[in-house]
This record gives structure tokens, sequence and C-alpha cells, in this order.
């Protein structure tokens, strides 16, 4: 089953359940996927990371306007979304590609963090946030 019909059958599930925020959550995340499928990408995992980060992004900025209500509202949301995700790396997973990564490329300074990145990204494919793989080279590179 893809993660689209998973998330089709979850908003069924919240509908009978009359859950009406989760029900309201799943089918922005619904018609993101869709949206993806239509234009003939079908990366799902990617739709669920960037949709998730959209939310936490939005949360953050809502908590420093002082709106509370609404953060939480986000994070709810993000939690949601981060189910449908692949399970995550643990640091010494990541650190493991990361080191692999630096040896294959040579790197061995901060210039070098771009080639370092690309190497490892496809490696961590959806199991490891941008931001924690790139604090991970810097902390192998020295940078």
């Amino acid at each position: 089953m893809s993660v689209l019909e998973q998330v089709q059958s979850d908003v069924r599930t919240a509908m009978k359940a009359r859950e009406r925020d989760k029900v309201a959550a799943l089918r922005l995340v619904v018609d993101a996927l869709q949206q993806d499928a239509k234009l003939g990408k079908g990366d799902e995992v990617a739709v669920l990371q960037r949709e998730r980060k959209k939310r936490v992004e939005a949360a953050e900025a809502y908590e420093g306007a002082g709106r509370a209500e609404q953060a939480a509202a986000e994070r709810f949301e993000a939690g949601l979304i981060e189910a449908y995700l692949p399970a995550q790396l643990a640091d010494e997973e990541l650190d493991r590609l990361v080191a692999e990564a630096v040896a294959e490329t040579g790197a061995t300074e901060g210039k070098q963090m771009g080639q370092v990145m690309s190497a490892v990204m496809p490696k961590v494919a959806g199991r490891a946030d941008g931001k924690r793989v790139s604090a991970a080279v810097r902390k192998q590179l020295g940078a």
C-alpha cells in the first residue's frame, strides 16, 4: 500500500471517528501527495518531509508571535505527518554514513561540505533531516 493510499484510509477512519482536526490535516497531506503524483514526481517521502518542515517552521513562527494555540495546531499536524515518514536514523548510524561519505569524497575541510552532503543525502533517503545531516558533516569536517 502506498503512502497516499494509507493516508486516504486514515482520513476515512478519522472521519468515522469524528476527529475533525485530524481529518483536516490529513486531507492537506492527501492533496499534497496527489499534486505531486499528478506532476509525475512520485517521491512521497520528499512530499511528506516538505509538508512536515512547513508545519514545524509555521509553529516556530507562531510561537515567536505569541500565538500558542496556532503553534500547537501546526505541531499536531507535523506529528501526524511524521508518522508516515520512515524511521529516523540513530545518531551513530548517521555519523557512520557521514564518515563513509567523507572518506569517499576525500574531503578534509569545511569548503568541501557540499561534496560530502551530495554524497550522503541519497544514502539517508528521508531518514534524517537535512539540518541534522549538515550538523553531522560539519562535526566530521571540523567546520
